[in-house]
């Protein structure tokens, strides 16, 4: 497997497997910021086997999704034990840029999904949600994949790469993959790392407030208000645990909805501890 560090480097080896594909065919983009786990690997199989011996895995901490109060520094950063994993699970290739190869000096350009980027996550973490577009934008831009992959956990993160790649024309199809959750119900996330075995336990109260709502949904419940308020009775069983939003919205709009139909996206966010971890489901 090689490791790629430059944009051109990148561009080169697409478009060369592109020129091998005898149906034309392109390559497969994972983007991650890397301490790989389950869940990364459940996307990477499967952009191995729509695009087998032509899976590219991006490796980078984007500085520009973190707030200046946030866990950049000491976020985990696990390259070596990253490319073994990427590499049993059918990556060919890792992108790992340096900070200066994405953003070269005196770079002005950012991308903004107006109105979608400041919901959800980015009511809570502003400018988040710019600098994960910018980052995939030029992702995206670089390797011209035919698939990028990412995963359901991430749902407002998807719904915003989504727009942007429709209103750029990017010409990339974003592939969505289920939630990857511990045997407990724990949805797997890089930051999980952070939880005490205390804090762990009490993290397990997000997906308990979705299978609560989902079992109301079942029953026949379709009030917002009354699912959401069901869902932070749920919260309320871990006084520790801090919400930062608890919301049902339309998955294309991040907008809140009166009542839960197919489709809809249920959505939670809670600090426990210090680490803010986020979950979700799709009604129906």
């Amino acid at each position: 497997m090689q490791i790629l560090k430059t944009v051109e480097e990148l561009r080169t080896w697409s478009r060369a497997r592109r020129c091998e594909s005898a149906s034309g065919e392109g390559i497969a983009l994972v983007p991650t910021m890397g301490a790989l786990h389950t869940g990364h690997a459940s996307l990477i199989r499967g952009a191995a086997e729509a695009r087998p011996g032509r899976v590219a895995v991006s490796i980078f901490v984007n500085p520009t999704q973190f707030g200046p109060q946030e866990d950049f520094a000491t976020y985990p950063r696990t390259f070596d034990a990253d490319c073994a994993l990427a590499g049993r699970e059918g990556a060919t290739t890792i992108f790992a840029p340096g900070v200066e190869e994405m953003y070269p000096a005196g770079a002005a350009t950012l991308v903004d999904v107006e109105g979608l980027g400041d919901r959800l996550d980015g009511a809570s973490r502003p400018g988040h949600f710019r600098g994960v577009a910018t980052v995939v934008a030029k992702l995206l831009i670089a390797a011209e994949p035919d698939l990028a992959f990412f995963g359901q956990k991430d749902a407002a993160q998807v719904a915003v790469l989504r727009r942007m790649v429709g209103d750029l024309r990017l010409g990339t199809k974003i592939v969505v993959c289920p939630i990857v959750r511990e045997a407990d119900g724990l949805a797997l996330s890089s930051r999980n790392a952070y939880l005490s075995s205390e804090e762990r336990r009490q993290a397990l109260v997000l997906s308990r407030a979705i299978r609560r709502v989902e079992t109301l949904v079942g029953g026949g419940e379709r009030s917002s208000d009354s699912l959401i308020t069901a869902a932070r009775a749920v919260f309320a069983e871990e006084p520790t645990v801090w919400i930062d939003y608890v919301e049902l919205v339309n998955w294309d709009t991040l907008l809140p909805v009166s009542a839960a139909r197919p489709g809809t996206l249920l959505a939670v966010a809670a600090w426990v501890g210090s680490t803010r971890l986020i979950d979700n489901a799709i009604i129906g």
